[in-house]
């Protein structure tokens, strides 16, 4: 077949996607000049794109299939096939937000206020639909970046996005409202999709992806049990699913393999050890596949 062109996000997810990608199974290297990633699977060739244009390069069949905002794929009005919401980001696993910021010290207080001023933005069409929505009429003009320091000598307020809002509190800016919420999706071309091949590639590509995500914050843990602590243990043990249990070659004692969220085990294996668990391993995950 021909190869899987793959869109790889630009920017602030660059970083995040390669390690989401490496834990799916796939080695992708960025020079530091190339757009051209590669990467260690010969039927896949990746392209480097900023995430807001990835949308109109899938649809127009430049990129069979690739990573962006559902933000970017509604601003565009892109025609494209979500394959699967992947919530990642360079902070957390949340939502990005859109949201509407001004001066702290302005007469800005709410959205009410922006009659007449000027809003600077990445995402004119969704903020010009967000004003049309409120019946506001002001002014939106497209911002190249460094959105955050404009307000208030090159526009009265913003429209940005934030994870965490430290930016913009960095710039003295305040939160005023929110416009939407975003993750990332992957996206593929009507066309890739009408290809068995293709379908077939995106859709391993989106189990393991989805795998890789799954793992995050869990891990596996391993321990010996006595069979008399048996129902004890296995009752403080809050596992993804039922433990896995197996005897040993000791009579009397048992295996138990669970799968817990990361944020437990540090209360979690004292407990363990004052009911009388033993031999306990604790071991990181890559895929969980459901």
């Amino acid at each position: 077949m021909s190869k899987l062109v793959l869109g790889i996000p630009k920017g602030s997810l660059e970083k995040t996607t390669v390690e989401m990608f490496a834990k799916a199974g796939y080695k992708i290297h960025i020079g530091s000049r190339s757009y051209k990633p590669t990467i260690d699977d010969p039927e896949i060739e990746c392209m480097l794109i900023r995430a807001q244009e990835m949308s109109r390069y899938v649809e127009n069949g430049f990129l069979d299939c690739g990573l962006t905002g559902k933000d970017w794929i509604e601003e565009n009005g892109s025609d494209v096939i979500e394959i699967a919401e992947l919530v990642y980001g360079k902070v957390g696993r949340k939502p990005l937000r859109w949201v509407l910021a001004a001066p702290e010290d302005s007469d800005i207080k709410s959205p009410k206020d922006l009659e007449g001023k000027r809003i600077a933005t990445e995402a004119v069409g969704m903020t010009k639909r967000y004003l049309k929505r409120l019946g506001i009429n002001a002014e939106v003009e497209f911002s190249w970046g460094a959105t955050e320091v404009k307000p208030p000598r090159l526009a009265d307020a913003i429209v940005e996005i934030t994870e965490t809002g430290s930016s913009l509190r960095a710039n003295k800016l305040a939160i005023l409202d929110t416009l939407c919420e975003s993750t990332t999706r992957f996206v593929a071309s009507k066309d890739a999709m009408a290809d068995p091949v293709k379908k077939a590639k995106i859709e391993k590509l989106s189990l393991l992806l989805n795998a890789a995500l799954n793992a995050e914050s869990k891990v596996g843990l391993m321990l010996n049990v006595p069979e008399s602590k048996l129902d004890d243990i296995i009752n403080k043990i809050p596992a993804l699913e039922r433990p896995t249990i197996s005897k040993l070659a000791e009579e009397g004692w048992f295996a138990l393999n669970s799968i817990v969220d990361e944020h437990v085990v540090r209360d979690l294996i004292p407990d363990l050890i004052d009911a009388g668990a033993s031999g306990i391993v604790e071991y990181p995950l890559n895929k969980i596949v459901n």
